[in-house]
């Protein structure tokens, strides 16, 4: 039985290693591969492209007001639902995780016809010369949909789990409500907000449907990374392209590193609690 439970254990470890190595590894090692294939100056020149650079710097702007919008939204959205009862609560959380169940490119659409020339509030935009649509507010506005559930679903287990007795005991001896959440409710949720954010920054990052269908794919305006890379590839220029996408593969190695951190970091202090349980 050791015997047979051992090779089990070697063949499904084995089967894991060798997805993960032909889903994962190997197209990481296509894009560094193919980004070099002509050398470092030609791998240089690619990334110094100017729409190259203007691409990842809209990916930044638009990953740097998304994810601080959505980690509000998860903070505030969490908190309503794990210490409220209110009317359209069930309906709350199922708009909360409407971008996983709903298509990028259709969300894109519907983007479109709320905001676009011929849309709702299309002519309401022209007449106060407001452009949301193949411009930067657009691409944001994409973005916040596609990962408004990543922060949101990782605080409301936490919350839920953590019950109020602490916060109704601060209340009562007289702590405001801000004072009751960043002394009680805080420090409870900091690695799961982390988390979720992380989560949200790389999604955001590597965002293409949504955005695709409203950024008009201006090149050096509106194009974002994801984007710029598709452009470059159909063009053929596939070194430029894959120069782009290394630069994508960078902020995602980053993202990852992050998260492995901060899952290390989490069992360590689950295990420093549990020590405390037991002493």
């Amino acid at each position: 039985m050791r015997q047979e439970s051992l090779l089990a254990r070697v063949i499904l470890i084995g089967l894991v290693f060798f997805f993960t190595g032909l889903i994962l590894l190997l197209p990481i090692y296509t894009v560094f591969h193919e980004a070099f294939s002509k050398g470092l100056a030609a791998y240089w020149e690619g990334i110094q492209e100017p729409d190259t650079i203007s691409a990842f710097k809209l990916t930044l702007i638009v990953v740097a007001i998304a994810v601080p919008l959505n980690t509000l939204f998860g903070i505030l959205s969490a908190f309503s639902v794990t210490r409220f009862e209110f009317p359209g609560k069930s309906w709350l959380l199922t708009i909360i995780d409407s971008p996983f169940s709903v298509s990028p490119v259709i969300s894109g659409l519907i983007f479109i016809l709320l905001f676009g020339r011929q849309g709702w509030f299309g002519p309401w935009l022209a007449e106060n010369d407001i452009k949301i649509v193949f411009n930067t507010p657009g691409l944001v506005i994409a973005t916040i949909f596609i990962t408004l559930p990543f922060v949101a679903r990782e605080l409301i287990p936490l919350l839920e789990s953590q019950g109020i007795e602490e916060e109704e005991a601060g209340l009562l001896l007289g702590a405001s409500p801000l004072k009751v959440f960043f002394k009680i409710v805080a420090p409870g949720i900091k690695y799961g907000l982390l988390y979720g954010i992380i989560l949200c920054n790389a999604r955001a990052m590597g965002e293409f449907g949504a955005v695709s269908v409203l950024s008009g794919h201006i090149r050096g305006q509106t194009n974002t990374l994801p984007l710029q890379i598709e452009v470059l590839y159909n063009e053929y220029n596939s070194v430029a392209a894959f120069s782009a996408a290394s630069l994508l593969v960078f902020l995602s190695l980053i993202t990852l590193v992050a998260k492995q951190i901060l899952e290390r970091k989490i069992k360590t202090t689950k295990k420093e609690e549990l020590l405390q349980q037991e002493v």
